[in-house]
């Protein structure tokens, strides 16, 4: 029996064979990775949170995103229709939250979508997914705090009358030299996370609760200059610019898996993560369809094109007040910076699980024991999305981040499948109706908005998939506990995983 309150002194898992393939495909056993939660170089993880917590990380890591930053972009692709590209990718964006619903309840860890491929898949589809999720969540964080800017600017506007010049809040390419606010709120969500996971968690609950008054507020207000005229033309640039905005909104659900990567730090992870991120992403929804059809419905589409801020300035166009505007700009400043401190804070745990593995620098897996959080792992991590933010123009990330993602939720897909074949008697406290149908649901329509991305955004991302690779065969190959460890200690795993 696995003792849960020490580090586990073996790795068991399948005896690997002498050939290249079978040292990539060696995985790592279920009941291994939920032993040694928790425990890292140093130190352990603190289980702190409880299921309101995870929900609330889950709803502060996505909600704000589309609506607040992306929104603007996305109109001018499908018109009215883009209530119907939220559906689209809601609906993508579901059918792998089922997937992680029912891995998340079975391995309850940090590692998210890669411990997940690592112990149906094999340690080289862990690596990819691994490194998916480094973009996605890396560059995610980069792309959220550069619309930070945009919203201060509109909120220093209706308060005092300035806005802070181009060359300190535009990056270069944009007409300036640097966004120093992207810069700013990536520090400041390093500052709340190096205080401990459940300090972060009450900080977020807040900013959360401030998001959906704003949003609300802008519902309210918004309806009283709804013109049904504006959903005439509902669909001008045909199904090809619902596609497409589709697959650019679907960065606005990036982060309901956020509870996922808490495995470790939740009090009762096998029942609360499940619900945590059903019930995040049924919140989610429903706000954005609300908000994005009263948006379009307020304002004629064609305005969307070039629009920054664009909630505020249709508040304000509205009312004819900046005042409204103003104070929606307030609740976008909080709210998207929620959404940085809790997408921060996963991939702070996705690079801590495969730092325990072996397959990235150790430095990554320390635990402070004085916090139980991994600091200089935060401080790295926050530095490196913090010269993103600064210097990367926002639509340049928006895209590469989808990409990321949908590939990782794609292999969740799968391994839901696989981990139902392979140890079909595995307790699970959640499970995905209709067998395998739904992960194959969700696998396509991963697949289907990974297509319906611009060929640019598929260039960089496999320049970023080569260079993943050429890491992992210089790198985490060699280095893995896998491969590593004595071939004696590899011994005990299940029968199904032999």
């Amino acid at each position: 029996m696995l003792d849960h309150g020490a580090p586990p002194r073996t790795l068991p898992t399948e005896t690997p064979a002498p050939g290249l393939g079978a040292r990539l495909m060696r995985r790592k056993p279920v009941e291994h990775l939920v032993a040694e939660g928790g425990h890292g170089e140093g130190g352990t993880l603190r289980r702190s949170l409880g299921m309101w917590q995870l929900t609330m990380i889950s709803i502060g890591a996505t909600l704000g995103t589309g609506i607040f930053v992306v929104l603007g972009d996305a109109v001018p692709k499908a018109g009215p229709a883009v209530t119907i590209a939220f559906v689209i990718a809601g609906l993508t964006a579901l059918f792998s939250a089922l997937s992680y619903a029912e891995l998340a309840g079975t391995i309850p860890v940090a590692g998210s979508s890669y411990s997940y491929a690592y112990a149906t898949m094999g340690e080289l589809v862990a690596w990819v997914c691994g490194w998916c999720l480094v973009l996605e969540y890396g560059v995610s964080v980069a792309a959220v705090a550069v619309g930070w800017g945009e919203y201060l600017n509109e909120l220093l506007d209706g308060t005092i009358g300035v806005t802070l010049p181009d060359v300190i809040s535009s990056a270069p390419g944009e007409g300036g030299v640097i966004n120093l606010p992207g810069l700013v709120v990536v520090l400041l969500a390093m500052v709340f996370l190096l205080g401990g996971a459940r300090e972060s968690a009450v900080v977020n609950t807040i900013m959360v609760a401030v998001k959906i008054v704003a949003l609300a507020l802008f519902c309210a207000i918004g309806f009283m200059g709804f013109k049904s005229g504006n959903y005439r033309d509902f669909m001008p640039l045909g199904t090809a610019g619902v596609s497409a905005a589709g697959a650019s909104l679907f960065f606005s659900y990036i982060g309901f898996d956020a509870a996922s990567t808490a495995g470790e730090e939740a009090k009762n992870p096998k029942r609360d993560l499940p619900r945590a991120i059903m019930l995040s992403l049924l919140i989610v929804t429903v706000l954005y369809v609300l908000v994005a059809a009263v948006a379009v419905g307020a304002w004629n589409w064609k305005k969307f094109a070039g629009s920054e801020a664009t909630l505020a300035a249709i508040m304000n166009d509205v009312t004819g007040q900046t005042f409204w505007g103003t104070m929606l700009a307030a609740g976008a400043v909080i709210s998207i910076a929620s959404v940085v401190l809790t997408v921060l804070y996963g991939q702070t745990r996705i690079l801590f699980a495969m730092s325990r593995d072996g397959l990235v620098p150790k430095v990554f897996g320390k635990v402070s024991g004085k916090t139980g959080t991994p600091r200089v792992n935060t401080v790295i991590v926050s530095l490196f999305c913090g010269v993103l933010a600064s210097l990367i123009p926002l639509g340049k990330l928006v895209d590469a981040t989808s990409i990321g993602t949908l590939f990782a939720f794609g292999l969740v897909n799968i391994a839901v499948i696989v981990l139902r074949y392979t140890r079909p008697d595995m307790p699970r406290t959640f499970k995905v109706a209709l067998g395998p149908v739904f992960p194959v649901l969700g696998f396509v329509f991963c697949a289907y908005n990974m297509f319906s991305l611009d060929a640019v955004t598929w260039v960089v991302f496999g320049c970023w998939m080569a260079a993943g690779l050429v890491f992992y065969f210089l790198y985490g190959a060699r280095r893995s506990r896998l491969a590593t460890a004595p071939a004696e200690q590899f011994a005990g795993a299940p029968a199904e995983e032999k």
